[in-house]
């Protein structure tokens, strides 16, 4: 993973990373063995060929016939339906002519793209999926919907308006380009301020090193339960996602119930960091907050819980942990995190070797990767939602979608340590170590199946960074003696954060004992009962019979661990 210092391989690194600050670090040979290996492929394919030619021919008949019948009838069914998750054609006014014609034409082109990049025999998986991908990023580019002259809504408003949402829409590409060039969060993301708006759960700063700020939050009943949580976020944001707004904050929620919580807040790194790696956070993370909180609040085990990468760590430690036989974890919760990466979505689009060594090349001339890059990456799995959506509305249309507690949040973005997160991605993304056993913690492999604590496992239904059946395959890798795995609603952040007053809200759980038989994901979706509502009552209840009794609330910090300052602490507002 991490070359030797010759010149000439300098050189190299030099040139590819260069290359790399212009390609959003996309690697273009990757690129380009995607598209020969399909391209190979299909021209060893005259069946197929001819297949997808009589399918083209079918469609423009269909297109046509339709066309013809609904200038007649204007209610007549359309040819093809959107997919659900698909928004833009839903306003009445794509349904008179010629916008019909044209967005029942762009989804039968849309449908023909899926079938000539798919199920094409000889075609590798990996490249399969990323040519399908890439073709739909493409054709969403070219989507009718975003542009002035094929779009019904924007046309209908340009013209009621006298072009005053076009005038409006350049004053707000100018404010963003300008926020943009000056490093400014977007607009309305400044009503949210840290430690103000969001992030105001009160507690102390009782522990501070090079990586993290360990906050304890002050308690707000009477009695609290006596085994205290430790919360590990993910260090790829800011750790106030578990803390916005109060109504939106899932710590809060803890400490109202009685529990006595203490967070990580990772240090924003810089390209000094470049060689802290995985194994540091886990030292300077994980053990040293659980040290901490041995000393603080003595003879008491310890829930941990883990979101996202953030839970992934936490998987690893404790299988270190329990083949340490260090018994000091109580439970483990995770959230939305993996543990087996072999259908880890989407972003394992953006990882095969010859995509990692260019990634390594940018990060290792920068020292880290920075947060432009990374969110980036993010935008394009949603692009529909993230980017054309948002063009159409606030430079077409002329309007601005209100910013709440959570979109401020994802605009708060960290950076990550160059040997951090290429280790990250070669041992888990792309060689699945954890998940075979290759994974190595002080120069030992671990194993999963060591954890001999109860698990809470909870997955999004529309989690684009870590699929829920991802985050099922634990069940195949654990011998806890008991699983409670639990579906929410929503994605890999708004499912998360789901607190009660929020409606339409539902989620599935089971219990899986040591000694069940397992059941495969598509079968346990279809025969767990959906439940409505939060699924932080379930995990809350869970947490407190697991929580032991209730004792008089402990005071912040010790003699030994004086409280630095008040929450939400310094390395949260690092930019």
């Amino acid at each position: 993973m991490f070359y030797g210092n010759s010149q000439h391989q300098d050189i190299d690194r030099l040139v590819r990373a260069s290359l790399a600050g212009m390609t959003m670090g996309i690697s273009p040979s990757s690129v380009m063995l995607t598209y020969l290996d399909w391209l190979s492929s299909m021209a060893l394919s005259p069946g197929t060929q001819a297949h997808l030619l009589q399918k083209a021919l079918k469609k423009q008949l269909r297109l046509f016939s339709w066309a013809s019948h609904s200038a007649f009838d204007p209610n007549a069914s359309p040819c093809i339906i959107p997919l659900p998750q698909d928004r833009r054609f839903r306003a009445p006014s794509w349904r008179g002519y010629p916008y019909n014609v044209l967005y029942q034409s762009f989804l039968l082109q849309q449908q023909w793209w899926y079938n000539a990049t798919t199920g094409l025999r000889g075609l590798s998986p990996h490249h399969e999926q990323a040519l399908e991908f890439g073709a739909r990023q493409w054709l969403d580019v070219l989507s009718p919907s975003n542009y002035l002259l094929t779009n019904p809504v924007v046309l209908n408003k340009t013209i009621f308006s006298g072009g005053a949402n076009l005038l409006q829409g350049m004053q707000h590409y100018h404010e963003d380009i300008q926020n943009h060039l000056l490093g400014k969060p977007p607009v309305g993301a400044d009503a949210y301020v840290v430690g103000k708006d969001v992030a105001i759960t009160p507690g102390k700063v009782v522990y501070r090193n090079h990586l993290i700020e360990l906050i304890q939050y002050t308690p707000t009943t009477n009695k609290v339960h006596a085994i205290p949580t430790l919360i590990v976020p993910a260090w790829i944001m800011k750790y106030y996602i578990l803390d916005l707004s109060p109504r939106n904050s899932l710590v809060k929620y803890l400490v109202d119930h009685g529990q006595t919580v203490f967070m990580i807040s990772w240090r924003n790194p810089t390209a000094e960091d470049r060689d802290i790696g995985m194994d540091d956070y886990r030292q300077q993370g994980i053990l040293a907050s659980l040290d901490i909180i041995a000393q603080l609040m003595p003879k008491q085990k310890i829930h941990g819980v883990g979101y996202c990468l953030g839970g992934t760590l936490l998987a690893i430690t404790a299988a270190a942990m329990a083949r340490n036989k260090d018994d000091r974890l109580a439970s483990m919760t995770l959230l939305a995190a993996q543990t087996d990466f072999r259908e880890a979505g989407e972003l394992m689009l953006f990882i095969d070797d010859k995509q990692l060594a260019f990634l390594e090349d940018m990060m290792w001339a920068q020292g880290i990767l920075d947060t432009k890059q990374m969110s980036g990456v993010f935008q394009i799995l949603r692009s529909n939602d993230l980017i054309w959506s948002r063009m159409i509305n606030e430079y077409l249309l002329g309007t601005r979608q209100p910013v709440n507690d959570l979109m401020a949040w994802n605009t708060d973005a960290t950076r990550m340590p160059y040997r951090m997160h290429s280790e990250y991605l070669r041992n888990l993304f792309l060689n699945n170590d954890l998940a075979e056993g290759r994974l190595r913690v002080d120069d030992r492999p671990v194993a999963l199946s060591d954890i001999q604590v109860p698990i809470f496992c909870v997955g999004t239904e529309w989690d684009h960074v870590a699929p829920w059946r991802s985050t099922y395959r634990l069940h195949l890798l654990s011998d806890a003696p008991e699983i409670t795995f639990l579906l929410t609603s929503g994605g890999h952040n708004a499912g998360i954060i789901s607190p009660p007053e929020h409606s339409h809200r539902h989620y599935r759980m089971t219990v899986t004992h040591e000694n069940d038989s397992y059941i495969d994901p598509d079968t346990w979706l279809e025969s767990t009962t959906i439940q409505s509502g939060s699924w932080w009552k379930e995990w809350q209840t869970w947490l407190a019979i697991r929580s032991g009794p209730l004792v008089s609330k402990p005071v912040l910090g010790s003699n030994a661990y004086p409280p630095l300052e008040d929450a939400p602490g310094s390395y949260v507002k690092q930019p």
